[in-house]
């Protein structure tokens, strides 16, 4: 062999070294620890948080860091829609309501993970108990289920205020005539208790079709159009409503099971103050979701795959009881309050309501309103009932 062969040779195994050596660093690239971008609309990271956590901590070859932020669900679906637009892709995962849930899947937001990436998520429709199975339809694929609530409607007062709460749309209203601007409650479109007092009505005041809030609830926004008159304005989320409530501007306002517990943990409403159903109340029941928007590069998708998949598992599904927030909270079969952390369960003896449980069974359920008519509802409550006075 000539030197000029030998060096050709050897000039060849360097290049073929160079490019192994340049490869096995891009895959390690590939493989590198990201960072994820939660957004949550729904206050739902009070339930999850703890579990994203649990994630990082066991996975740190997956994650090296979980960024999370807190946003109004109305504001959400453009502010994805204009980052897509721009080809950016700065949220990686949603937590949201089927407020904002809705909306994105009504302008083509999130990425379809069944049954286009089943194989990502085995089993996974078979983990739900039954009521959140049934609320999983709603997501329509568009993401996973990951709490669960029977929600309401309930009316919460001050009983030094209210000797006799209302049991009837009819009551509620004289009693907001007679004490004006003692009755609150948030815009729907932002908020859980306001949105299933939205959906539940229909079912009390037997209109037509409560599934359908264009055709089918005349009496709902007749009713709601004549509360409008004793109703101050209308907060921009729940949250300043419990403090309205709790500090004594308002005596009565709209709730559901989680906020009704969690503000009494917290101290923000007193302790004693009590709930009443209508007397023939149908449960709208209430879920958070995992919905991943268009557009995250495929090295964070199967990152995100495994924590939604970890999110389901029975050690972080048992967080979701929390304190009460999204009273019970796990989304998933099999599981029990005694499953819950300690503090969890010291809660919800202590603040919990022992006529939930005989509530919940002998009322009937119902789903909330699907996304295409869920956004329909909140425009024409936006334009016709709350257009002046919401803040």
């Amino acid at each position: 062999m000539t030197v000029s062969h030998r060096l050709s040779l050897r000039l060849v195994s360097l290049c073929l070294a160079a490019s192994a050596a340049f490869a096995s660093a891009s895959a390690a690239s590939a493989a590198d620890p990201v960072t994820l971008n939660i957004v949550d609309v729904a206050g739902d990271l009070q339930l999850t948080r703890n579990g994203f956590e649990a994630f990082k901590a066991k996975y740190p070859n997956l994650v090296a860091n979980i960024t999370y932020t807190n946003a109004p669900a109305p504001q959400l679906p453009g502010k994805i829609k204009a980052m897509q637009g721009a080809g950016r892709s700065d949220i990686d995962l949603v937590l949201t309501g089927t407020d904002a849930l809705a909306a994105g899947i009504e302008q083509n937001l999130w990425t379809k993970l069944l049954p286009d990436n089943a194989a990502q998520f085995p089993g996974v429709l078979d983990k739900y108990a039954p009521g959140p199975r049934k609320m999983q339809d709603l997501a329509q694929g568009f993401g996973l289920e990951v709490a669960y609530m029977p929600a309401g409607p309930l009316l919460e007062y001050n009983p030094a205020k209210v000797s006799d709460p209302p049991k009837t749309p009819e009551q509620l209203l004289q009693w907001c005539k007679a004490h004006p601007d003692k009755l609150i409650y948030a815009r729907p479109a932002n908020s859980g208790p306001g949105r299933t007092f939205l959906m539940g009505l229909p079912y009390v005041l037997g209109d037509k079709n409560p599934q359908d809030p264009i055709n089918g609830w005349d009496k709902t926004w007749a009713f709601l159009k004549q509360l409008n008159e004793c109703i101050p304005y209308y907060p921009g989320g729940t949250s300043a409503v419990m403090k309205e409530l709790g500090e004594g501007t308002r005596d009565i306002t709209v709730t559901v099971t989680g906020w009704d517990i969690n503000p009494r943990a917290l101290g923000i409403v007193p302790a004693d103050f009590r709930v009443q159903a209508f007397d023939n109340m149908t449960w709208v029941n209430d879920a958070h979701y995992m919905v991943i928007p268009k557009g995250v590069p495929k090295e964070k998708l199967e990152v995100l795959y495994k924590l939604m998949n970890f999110m389901l598992e029975p050690a972080q599904q048992a967080m979701t009881y929390d304190d009460g927030y999204f009273y019970p909270g796990p989304a998933i079969k099999g599981l029990t309050e005694a499953q819950a952390p300690a503090h969890s369960q010291e809660v919800l003896k202590k603040y919990g309501r022992p006529e939930y449980a005989k509530l919940l069974a002998e009322r009937p359920h119902a789903l909330p309103l699907n996304a295409a008519a869920m956004v329909a509802a909140f425009r024409k409550w936006d334009t016709e009932v709350g257009a002046q006075k919401t803040k």
